[in-house]
């Protein structure tokens, strides 16, 4: 009898967070697109994302955890379960899946109504598609491959839910819908601040940030030439409106450059005399005071 605490690698006192992040780590190594010559990796991975939706769900974790329902979500003791393996107590040659297409079928001739069942996904992005937005196609757990809009800003952890696009009802009930978790890889170069802004580092040589200019910087949207007034330090902050997350045309975060001051690889004499007299004088000027 399969274990759902073993399918997800935890222990039966894991908390919610901790089941949640074990699915996430294993639904990224496990996913069927990672290794298609695996013929076993798509039922692997829908058992995974069956374990996750039982324990992910509080009063039905409950149930399992008392011996209630199976690890198949079936009441135990209450009938025939809706397992495939029951389908050999029928004789003959039925496939795995013959015994609950005709369960299916015999509930919808009495009427009954059963919405179908959601379906999980969990989709890695990379900082700059979640910052910006992008167009994703995923492969679900119940076979479809759908297209999915990632809004702009999208945060880590969110989900998204496509209506409609799980499994298929039962005597014309609706169907289920398909929920996409995004998982944000964090970025060597941007930071997030708050929902809409970014912030990022641009280092600038000594002579201007003495004296003033320009450089380049990287923006989620691409480079753009910044203007650092003469006098700044380690530490400035520029700030570049409109230039962070964009989510419409009123909803627009700015971006921060980080000012890092570089000193010269090599002193030539006339920085170092330059700079011993301008010490002298500051030492002069503090000595009047």
């Amino acid at each position: 009898m399969k274990d759902l605490y073993a399918i997800l690698g935890v222990p039966r006192t894991a908390t919610n967070d901790e089941i949640k992040k074990a699915y996430r780590k294993l639904a990224r190594d496990k996913h069927p697109d990672l290794d298609p010559d695996n013929p076993r990796a798509a039922n692997e991975f829908k058992e995974l994302s069956a374990a996750y939706e039982l324990l992910s769900d509080a009063e039905r974790r409950g149930q399992y955890d008392r011996g209630e329902i199976d690890a198949d979500g079936n009441r135990k003791n209450a009938g025939r379960s809706w397992s495939w393996k029951s389908t050999k107590s029928t004789g003959g040659d039925e496939k795995p899946f013959d015994w609950y297409f005709k369960h299916r079928r015999d509930k919808e001739k009495a009427g009954v109504k059963v919405r179908g069942a959601n379906v999980n996904h969990t989709l890695t992005l990379d900082f700059l598609n979640a910052a910006t937005g992008a167009e994703h196609q995923v492969g679900m757990t119940n076979g479809k491959r759908l297209s999915i809009r990632i809004p702009a800003g999208v945060e880590d952890g969110r989900v998204l839910r496509l209506k409609g696009q799980g499994t298929a009802g039962i005597g014309g009930a609706e169907p289920g819908d398909a929920l996409v978790e995004i998982s944000v890889e964090p970025s060597a170069v941007f930071q997030r601040r708050g929902l809409l802004d970014i912030a990022a580092e641009a280092v600038v040589d000594l002579d201007i940030a003495i004296l003033g200019g320009k450089i380049g910087a990287e923006t989620i949207h691409g480079p753009v030439a910044v203007t650092v007034p003469a006098g700044s330090n380690t530490g400035s902050l520029l700030r570049l409106k409109g230039r962070g997350i964009r989510r419409s045309e009123t909803e627009r975060g700015d971006h921060y450059v980080k000012l890092i001051v570089k000193l010269p690889d090599t002193m030539d004499e006339a920085l170092e005399e330059a700079l011993k007299t301008w010490a002298e004088q500051m030492r002069s000027a503090k000595t009047k005071v």
